[in-house]
């Protein structure tokens, strides 16, 4: 168990080494000269090598790179050449509104994903897996936007249950921040529900036709007890992957759902960072993306021991 855990601890320290060179390196390829969007209107050469001295512009990529990386591990992630605000104070207003939602988005789905997929594989061949695969169809094909847009015209302007736009911190309300999150929340978490429900129906199925779950049937324990104790969890290992892997993208994929309903979030501060050729800022965002998906795939190596014991045997969560 200990040797897997650091065998996976070392990968992760790894990918993020990489991803943060590349991230440097992708970042610094993008068009356009950020010195002459601050320059505005006077580009004069010497204005123009004032502001690439000023940030740092004029050195090589390596001396960049290591200034960054040093000034990263101490917290300091740069200064806006935008706003001239930390960048680290911006992620951290912008980020715990994208976290927020994701989470409540992926709650959402597991609950109904997993709901529908155990039904599904139990009443297989009967209506109600009929309707769960209808459902599930049903929300991978709507375009979130496209539903976005319609629950704010029918909850939102025409009977006034949801706020169409806007976000109150936790620390304000409770009720009123979950008031304004709920609606962009389920709008985010059927189109996750419906994937989950498909792997857990799948999985399901592979579980239920195995030894051991006759092996329990016939032995006279409950339906219910062999469905969850040991059907489901022996499927979970799927469900798991799926859902950290959908967490990981909601953090960097909201962009559209918080666009829509106007929240303050990652997505919002991602947009306004590349159309500004704001370097520090759009390095910033992806170094926390990258790092935000391999956490979670180490979490999610951690759930697997904790799932499957024979994770901890064999190191093997496959």
């Amino acid at each position: 168990m200990r040797g897997y855990l650091l065998r996976r601890a070392w990968q992760s320290l790894l990918t993020l080494v990489l991803a943060t060179v590349v991230v440097f390196l992708g970042v610094r390829a993008l068009p356009g000269d950020p010195a002459l969007a601050l320059a505005g209107e006077d580009r004069t050469p010497e204005a123009l090598a004032a502001i690439r001295r000023e940030y740092g512009l004029d050195q090589s990529l390596p001396v960049q790179f290591w200034r960054f990386l040093t000034n990263a591990l101490q917290g300091d992630l740069g200064t806006s050449i935008r706003t001239g605000q930390p960048v680290s104070s911006m992620l951290r207003t912008a980020l715990p509104v994208t976290l927020e939602l994701s989470l409540l988005a992926i709650a959402i789905a597991v609950v109904l994903g997993v709901g529908a997929g155990v039904v599904a594989a139990v009443r297989r061949g009967r209506p109600a897996e009929w309707v769960a695969n209808a459902l599930a169809l049903l929300g991978l094909s709507v375009p979130h936007f496209w539903l976005g847009l319609v629950a704010i015209l029918y909850l939102s302007v025409a009977t006034g249950l949801f706020p169409a736009s806007g976000f109150v911190p936790v620390s304000e309300s409770v009720a009123q921040n979950l008031h304004h999150l709920v609606l962009p929340a389920v709008i985010l978490g059927t189109g996750l529900s419906a994937v989950i429900m498909r792997q857990t129906r799948s999985s399901m199925l592979d579980a239920l036709s195995t030894d051991f779950v006759r092996t329990a049937e016939a032995k006279g324990l409950r339906p219910r007890a062999v469905i969850g104790r040991h059907a489901l969890r022996n499927s979970l290992i799927v469900v798991v992957t799926i859902v950290g892997l959908q967490l990981g993208g909601l953090i960097s994929g909201a962009v559209v759902t918080e666009q829509i309903f106007g929240l303050p979030g990652f997505g919002k501060l991602t947009i306004d960072a590349v159309f500004q050729r704001d370097y520090p800022v759009i390095q910033a965002v992806v170094l926390v993306t990258a790092s935000s998906y391999i956490v979670i795939n180490f979490a999610v190596d951690l759930l697997y021991s904790i799932i499957d014991p024979r994770v901890r045997v064999t190191g093997d969560a496959s």
